[in-house]
């Protein structure tokens, strides 16, 4: 009889018919593992469901850009200067809010117009403005300080519109001559109206020319001086520092 004609055994045809579904069926699995995620991120419905939210509020940044009234010159520790008090209160009182300190010991208001774009490469929500005292002790001309300043402030505004700013007054001692000095006074409320920017009055209110307040050179605050400084600063800073929009904190 020839193998065509010859009849299979009944043990070898159910082997083979069995064989196949047992090969399938893992091969199927396999592919529902891969695919079904990718089935699953399609759906309309789980693609556009939001993420759970922690509840707590994003943490906005305030960075004080100035000289080394703001970078703590002379101090054992910078922590100590008055920014890392503004820290220190806005930690205690658990606000969403964190500090940088970009101070520069001996940097002038056009350094400042130099290095601006390194200090704005991260978001900045309020810019506190602390330069022009350099420039007032080199007897530079008021007219050239304020134009350096105006020209940070508009690249603030044109890197963040929203961006709200503080304006660091600074004043000159008398023996600068009476009318450097009130020429000099006079740039920050100018500026600070003319932009719509918060003024603090006098930076070093209640510090300046105290000898137990400031270091040996008369010029930079003691830790004891930064704790006064912070608390200048503080009144003005605080109220701004709500959970509301901020533009629409800001004051003419």
């Amino acid at each position: 009889m020839s193998s065509a004609g010859r009849k299979q055994p009944a043990c070898l045809m159910q082997t083979t018919s069995s064989f196949y579904p047992r090969l399938l069926f893992p091969f199927l699995a396999l592919v529902l593992i891969v695919v079904s995620p990718f089935l699953h991120a399609a759906d309309p419905a789980v693609a556009a469901r939001p993420e759970p939210s922690s509840g707590k509020p994003a943490v906005k940044t305030v960075l004080f850009f100035g000289d080394s009234l703001t970078a703590g010159y002379g101090l054992d520790d910078p922590a100590l200067a008055f920014p890392g008090r503004i820290q220190e209160k806005i930690s205690a009182e658990k606000l969403p809010w964190r500090v940088i300190n970009a101070g520069l010991s001996g940097e002038t208001t056009a350094g400042g117009v130099r290095r601006l774009d390194w200090a704005l490469r991260q978001p900045v929500d309020i810019f506190v403005l602390e330069l022009g005292g350099n420039d007032g002790l080199r007897g530079l001309a008021p007219d050239v300080a304020r134009a350096n300043l105006q020209s940070i402030i508009d690249r603030v505004r044109a890197k963040n519109p929203a961006t709200l700013i503080l304006i660091a007054g600074m004043e000159m001692p008398t023996n600068m001559g009476g009318d450097y000095a009130n020429a000099f006074r006079a740039i920050y409320p100018a500026l600070a109206q003319k932009n719509q920017a918060i003024l603090i009055p006098f930076l070093l209110a209640g510090v300046g020319g105290d000898p137990k307040l400031n270091l040996p050179d008369g010029v930079h605050p003691t830790p004891e001086g930064h704790a006064i400084v912070a608390e200048n600063v503080w009144k003005v800073l605080r109220p701004l520092l709500e959970t509301e929009p901020l533009a629409a904190t800001a004051k003419p």
